[in-house]
């Protein structure tokens, strides 16, 4: 029996339906949400990626506003401008668009977001909190896989997850998350320089594909009947979308699999417009320091 077909946009649009709701529900008490996006160049990708966010906001009721910096502005000229949105009690959520130029010390800017306003969670400070467990915004792409796995009711309780990458964005926080006790998943990380690595694909209930690698997890390294969740996208020379798993393959093996495109994007554009509702929300309890801000005043 081949395998269900994940449909990640159906499930996304329920999610952002009820982001909707509650950004209605803070503009009638004249809390507008609102995303910062901040966008260094002319990188193709980058751009499209800012438009599709910039959709979503619209779609759930929410403002983007949109900063465009030359190619050659100085490291100096963005770290103002994030301090500046940092202050703005209009501003949510910050987004610092991937990659920036080789200039521009990454991890630098990355650390000068305001913990209140990393809807990506990016910042250190995020990513050492969601390590210990203790709370604040969902990195999207995880929070995304987890919505998945939960509206599809597949377990994650007692199961071996595996997952090949080992990125600060998908395979770290993924790991992190599904090990803690909410998910109570023995997890395995492993990655394109991992010695035999069908060996380990091959135990997995649930397969997490995020090497960037296109075509990488082939039919014969998945378990008969794992959950096979594919968050690779390449292009290939005729511009077609490509993930990590050779999709027709594993159709054949797999219970669920997610396809490229129309599986985890949607999920990741719609868990950031969680965060930033989410963070207009807990600014709205902010003289109670109740939520995240509690989290914070506590650290």
């Amino acid at each position: 029996m081949a395998a269900t077909i994940i449909d990640g946009k159906a499930i996304a649009a329920k999610v952002r339906e009820d982001i909707r709701k509650r950004a209605d529900r803070l503009r009638k008490k004249g809390i507008i949400p609102c995303l910062a996006m901040v966008l260094v160049g002319e990188d193709p990708a980058s751009v499209s990626y800012v438009k599709g966010k910039q959709k979503a906001l619209m779609a759930t009721s929410m403002e983007s506003r949109d900063l465009h910096l030359s190619s050659k502005a100085k490291e100096e000229e963005l770290l103002s401008l994030i301090n500046s949105l940092g202050a703005d009690e209009k501003v949510h959520g910050i987004l610092i668009q991937l990659p920036l130029p080789p200039h521009i010390r990454e991890g630098h800017i990355i650390s000068a977001v305001d913990p209140l306003k990393d809807v990506d969670c990016f910042n250190p400070y995020s990513f050492g909190k969601l390590l210990q467990g203790q709370g604040g915004f969902m990195p999207c792409t995880p929070q995304g896989i987890i919505v998945l796995l939960k509206t599809l009711k597949i377990p994650t309780a007692g199961k071996h997850v595996v997952i090949v990458g080992r990125s600060n964005i998908v395979g770290k926080p993924l790991a992190m998350l599904l090990a803690q006790k909410e998910q109570n998943a023995t997890v395995t990380i492993c990655h394109t320089g991992t010695s035999d690595l069908a060996s380990f694909t091959r135990q997995a209930d649930i397969l997490v594909a995020a090497a960037g690698s296109p075509g990488l997890i082939r039919g014969d390294m998945i378990k008969v009947g794992a959950a096979v969740i594919d968050v690779g996208v390449s292009r290939n020379q005729d511009g077609h979308l490509l993930g990590d798993v050779n999709f027709e393959e594993a159709l054949e093996v797999a219970s669920f699999i997610t396809p490229v495109p129309g599986g985890v994007g949607p999920m990741t554009i719609a868990m950031l417009m969680q965060n930033v509702v989410q963070a207009a929300e807990e600014k709205e309890n902010k003289e109670g320091k109740s939520g995240f801000f509690k989290w914070i005043a506590g650290s």
